[in-house]
């Protein structure tokens, strides 16, 4: 059993958690001091859920590389903690489910309009009431798209490109889309036939829980260089659309804890906790659980993809903007395993990076940035909260070194879903988002209680926790003006 746990700031927002136990690479933690301290605080008083335990956890793995990481965003999750980052050598490392997690390639894609606030304000609650009729919302919630067991396959191979070969969509979003939409590899077999079933009829759904489309708009700039680069200016609307690979991840994640569980039993691993199950990245079994997470993250892009199709066809028929002119910034998971080129002690190593709500962030000159972002490095996507901004960020040098390009992904809970459904309800909620001229749109107030902005950490200590750590940059800060929840 380790001892007290300690940890060190090695310089500002930068604490190393020193080996013990288990670990065989120590813990980076980027934070503020109020973060630390509640980490701390949550470890001393035995807390069910420790997210320090869970980073100690990681760092215990099998040939993980150089250090267990863990972003401003951090709370516990299952294996891995949110915010979490662990990567692995791609010929002697192992797969771990919990660095993926459930929701595979849960992500958001951006989408800019040449509209300003000015113009949108007339039509806002006529374009809330259409978004909310035509995209489909709230758990078991259904999409219009049809598909048999051929043409779904085929989606999970081929991702956003399935769509754009039938006319959903332009070719121009895959250009501006994390692995161009479509992750390799993806291999259907892999992927059992409840996981199938259970996802015919659900691409192009928002979900429930924190998944959400928001209309918002650009309120500041702050890096101008930058924020030209993607395309954005003062004023301007942009609507984000946060949802991953839906019933098809998760059966996924629930299928592969089974059969990962026989594998480390096999290979003899120590695992500490039931989500850290894991198999040697070059085994069988560890490339069938890549395949299948590649068709998890494949499913996810073809459904935020779909989405961004019914967003464009609402606003051109309430606004009359054209579709054509609603361009994709990015569309960017944070739930997933890729495998990466990075230079570790003066080597490039290729790498099996687990990211678990945390979001790639590649700083400049990256070939897999688009070639208009090349050179600032490819839009980071941080959600907020209903009442509160979510920002777009940009990734650095010194992320790339210190977090193998890994940033944020959004605010991180302060309170489970349980607890906050006892402090919040939900039509308070939305008559204090009303007052502040946000408008909400849900299928379930109990989700909106959920999620009320108060249960999560505030938005604004994150971001200036991972700004002044040098691990990524602020280009712009964004304000809701309508939501769509399940």
């Amino acid at each position: 059993m380790p001892g007290k746990q300690t940890l060190i700031e090695v310089r500002d927002g930068e604490w190393m958690m020193p080996q013990q136990g288990a670990m065989t690479v120590p813990g980076m933690i980027f934070a503020d001091q109020e973060t630390i301290d509640q980490l701390l605080k949550d470890e001393s008083d035995g807390v069910q859920w420790s997210a320090l335990k869970q980073v100690r956890n990681v760092a215990g793995l099998p040939g993980i590389v150089s250090a267990s990481i863990a972003l401003p965003d951090i709370h516990p999750g299952y294996g891995f903690p949110i915010g979490g980052v662990g990567a692995f050598d791609a010929k002697t490392g192992i797969v771990v489910v919990g660095g993926v997690g459930f929701d595979i390639n849960c992500g958001v894609r951006m989408l800019a309009t040449p509209l300003e606030k000015s113009e949108m304000e007339p039509c806002l609650e006529s374009l809330g009431e259409e978004l909310f009729r035509t995209v489909p919302a709230g758990l078991g919630a259904e999409g219009n798209l049809r598909m048999n067991v051929a043409d779904l396959n085929d989606l999970l191979r081929l991702g956003s490109e399935y769509l754009v070969e039938r006319g959903i969509g332009f070719a121009a979003d895959l250009e501006f889309t994390e692995e161009a939409g479509c992750m390799p590899n993806a291999d259907p077999a892999a992927v059992s036939e409840r996981a199938k079933h259970r996802q015919f009829r659900q691409v192009g759904t928002l979900g429930s829980g924190n998944h959400y489309l928001e209309v918002q708009v650009v309120e500041s700039i702050l890096d101008a260089s930058s924020a030209e680069a993607y395309g954005l200016f003062r004023d301007q609307i942009v609507l984000s659309i946060h949802t991953g690979s839906r019933a098809l991840g998760h059966q996924i994640g629930q299928d592969y804890l089974k059969e990962m569980a026989q594998a480390s039993a096999k290979y003899g691993f120590d695992i500490p906790e039931r989500e850290l199950v894991a198999a040697p990245i070059d085994s069988e079994e560890g490339q069938r659980y890549l395949s299948a997470v590649a068709c998890g993250a494949n499913c996810a892009f073809a459904n935020r993809h779909m989405i961004a199709h019914l967003v464009r066809q609402a606003i051109e028929g309430v606004v009359g903007t054209k579709a054509s002119d609603i361009r994709t910034i990015y569309d960017i998971g944070h739930n997933n395993a890729k495998f990466e080129t990075h230079n570790v002690d003066g080597v490039d190593r290729q790498l099996l990076v687990h990211r678990k709500g945390a979001t790639r962030a590649f700083g400049p000159n990256r070939d897999e940035s688009p070639a208009a972002y090349r050179e600032v490095g490819h839009p980071i996507i941080v959600g907020g909260t209903m009442g509160t901004a979510s920002y777009v960020l940009r990734g650095t040098d010194a992320g790339m070194a210190k977090t193998f390009g890994s940033g944020i992904h959004g605010a991180g809970r302060a309170l489970s879903r349980k607890k906050a459904a006892k402090k919040y309800w939900g039509e308070t909620v939305k008559a204090d988002l009303a007052s502040q001229e946000i408008h909400l749109w849900t299928h379930s107030m109990r989700g909106v209680a959920e999620e009320a902005p108060g249960a999560y950490k505030d938005i604004e200590q994150v971001v200036r926790a991972s700004a002044a750590s040098g691990i990524t940059e602020p280009v712009a800060r964004l304000r809701p003006l309508a939501v769509i929840k399940g």
